[in-house]
């Protein structure tokens, strides 16, 4: 039923990806017996709305607006008195919503989660400051953000591997897994920072990582719930919030956007996948979710890899892309904004069906 609306859809805006995703978790409610997660999912996309409604006054007020990148496209420069830093009012309502899930519970996981997306969000924050600050489009230098995000990862890979947090047993389908043993370090390290800095690449439009993030969190959620096991269920519920918090989000950040989220949304929401799956052993289906953010991901180190080996051969670098992430190119292209956006939210909403069809098939 869901892949019969997606197909129906020619045009897909805020509205009617609202619509799509909020189906979808009624129907995912109605299968598995409980509205508790339609519920949630409904309650932060108003607490998200209202956040950032209130937000943007508390933005506006102290001048906090974006820096556009000089090597970015021209028609970005518009952009640049747009407020950002909105990722505070998505991703503090979750953190006290998970905060008090891990008291009432007193899961190690849960706290693990929680000090892991703090991390993350620290991180976020103080590159979105220092580039306010220094009224340039980069805040922490790469191998400072990289640094931070390093050390924040393999705190938690450590001590989720000690504690048995995190299976070495790598599920492909429910049907076939691999024991990798010691390679589950490098691989839960590649899944976390990998993740957080996909989704922050694709954060280059108008509700790009807003949308498709709103759609990967239901279908995370979904996946969890298909496991069966009673005991991941407050997975689900955490995924099904963070749903709504995107969407809420985007009814600001869809084109033409009035808020932006800024690393403090995009790295934290990819550290939020990724250490929900490696927490649920859903590191396959998250990866075929995740399409997007990873070819976003994938252009940018196919570019400049490009261009450093055409470089040392040729004495002069080529490019395969116009410009990259991918989303640049299709713009320099010629294509509209809103269109780009509106495609790569239809390509995610299939993954999405395939990684699910996938999970319950295998």
């Amino acid at each position: 039923m869901l892949q019969k609306m997606t197909g129906k859809i020619k045009k897909l805006n805020f509205e009617s990806l609202l619509i799509l995703n909020t189906f979808a978790l009624i129907v995912t409610s109605y299968f598995f017996k409980n509205f508790i997660f339609t519920g949630v999912y409904i309650l932060f996309f108003f607490i998200s709305i209202f956040a950032t409604k209130n937000g943007l006054k508390i933005i506006k007020k102290f001048n906090l607006l974006q820096n556009i990148r000089n090597e970015g496209p021209a028609n970005h420069f518009k952009k640049s008195d747009t407020p950002t830093m909105g990722g505070i009012f998505m991703i503090v309502p979750f953190l006290i919503f998970l905060l008090i899930i891990t008291i009432n519970l007193g899961s190690l996981k849960l706290f693990l989660l929680l000090l892991t997306i703090f991390g993350f969000f620290i991180t976020g924050f103080l590159d979105d400051y220092l580039s306010i600050k220094k009224k340039e489009s980069t805040g922490l230098k790469t191998k400072e953000k990289f640094a931070l995000q390093s050390i924040i990862s393999i705190i938690f890979i450590f001590l989720a591997y000690e504690k048995n947090l995190i299976s070495p047993f790598f599920i492909v389908p429910d049907s076939w897994g691999i024991n990798i043993n010691i390679f589950i370090l490098p691989i839960s390290f590649l899944v976390l920072v990998g993740i957080s800095n996909s989704v922050n690449l694709t954060d280059g439009l108008d509700g790009l990582a807003a949308g498709c993030s709103g759609v990967v969190f239901y279908g995370l959620g979904t996946e969890i719930l298909i496991k069966g096991q009673q005991e991941l269920f407050v997975f689900s519920i955490l995924c099904y919030s963070m749903s709504g918090i995107c969407l809420g989000f985007l009814k600001y950040n869809s084109y033409p956007a009035k808020i932006f989220m800024g690393d403090t949304g995009s790295l934290t929401i990819g550290a939020i996948l990724g250490s929900i799956a490696l927490l649920t052993n859903s590191v396959f289906t998250l990866f075929i979710f995740s399409g997007i953010f990873i070819i976003e991901s994938l252009s940018v180190m196919i570019q400049v890899g490009f261009f450093k080996i055409t470089k040392k051969l040729f004495q002069r670098g080529k490019r395969i892309f116009l410009m990259a992430p991918l989303h640049h190119h299709f713009e320099l292209k010629g294509v509209k904004e809103e269109k780009i956006v509106e495609n790569f939210w239809k390509i995610n909403i299939l993954l999405v069906i395939l990684g699910i069809v996938l999970k319950i098939n295998l």
